[in-house]
């Protein structure tokens, strides 16, 4: 009988940051797989960073001031063609509105054009799940037909049935875009949900052509070529 062999889990602990773009024109080179971070500010998008890769900065690297509407990405395993992207937190009501449309065009072109996007993450507050911005995300993701991953984060601020609820009421919600959209729920502060992210941006990331390294010839193949 064959041995059967799982292939190993995605080490999402050895994300290192690579470069900040501010338009898909300056974004890394269009190949391989990526999975982006979405959320409104205050979502908890860059908790759910940092607790996916256990590290405690990560997604800070460029929140510096002045650079909040820049495309963050972050590369797997050194060398490797996988990669996470923390998209801008956004709070529409707080900018001036030519910012927010000028945003909006950069983040639709990244969306709709970007070959090696697998999947988006969209993070939502579990106490306020479908704001507009969501909505938003989730018609783009439909019209170019990207597979969302939603967080109801910060389950651990309700009381585990009431955090159930709005779960089941989510995935009723959405229930037009089953077959496109998957929804968990997350804590940071408790770890929870963590397996199961990974799972997805696994199934998301694992085919991901690696850099290209010639396998020595054995034997058998060097008589080949003799």
């Amino acid at each position: 009988m064959t041995e059967q062999h799982t292939p190993p889990r995605l080490n999402y602990h050895t994300a290192e940051f690579t470069i900040s773009a501010p338009t898909l024109a300056h974004c890394p080179s269009d190949s391989g797989a990526e999975v982006a971070f979405a959320g409104r500010s205050n979502a908890g998008k860059s908790s759910s960073i940092n607790t996916l890769t256990g590290s405690s900065r990560l997604a800070r690297t460029s929140k510096t001031p002045g650079r909040t509407q820049l495309i963050n990405f972050f590369g797997l395993n050194s060398g490797s063609m996988q990669r996470l992207v923390d998209l801008p937190g956004y709070g529409f009501a707080k900018v001036p509105e030519k910012v927010k449309l000028e945003w909006q065009r950069h983040l639709s072109e990244y969306l709709v054009k970007r070959q090696s996007l697998r999947g988006i993450v969209l993070v939502m507050d579990i106490r306020h799940p479908l704001t507009e911005f969501d909505q938003m995300m989730l018609q783009w993701a439909d019209e170019v037909q990207k597979p969302v991953h939603i967080l109801l984060t910060k389950s651990d601020k309700l009381k585990r049935g009431a955090a159930k609820t709005t779960l089941l009421e989510v995935r009723k919600a959405l229930k037009e875009w089953e077959d496109l959209v998957s929804v968990q729920m997350f804590s940071a502060l408790k770890k929870d949900g963590v397996d199961e992210l990974k799972t997805k941006l696994d199934s998301w990331l694992e085919f991901a052509p690696q850099p290209y390294e010639p396998m020595p010839l054995d034997a058998d193949d060097q008589d080949l070529d003799q």
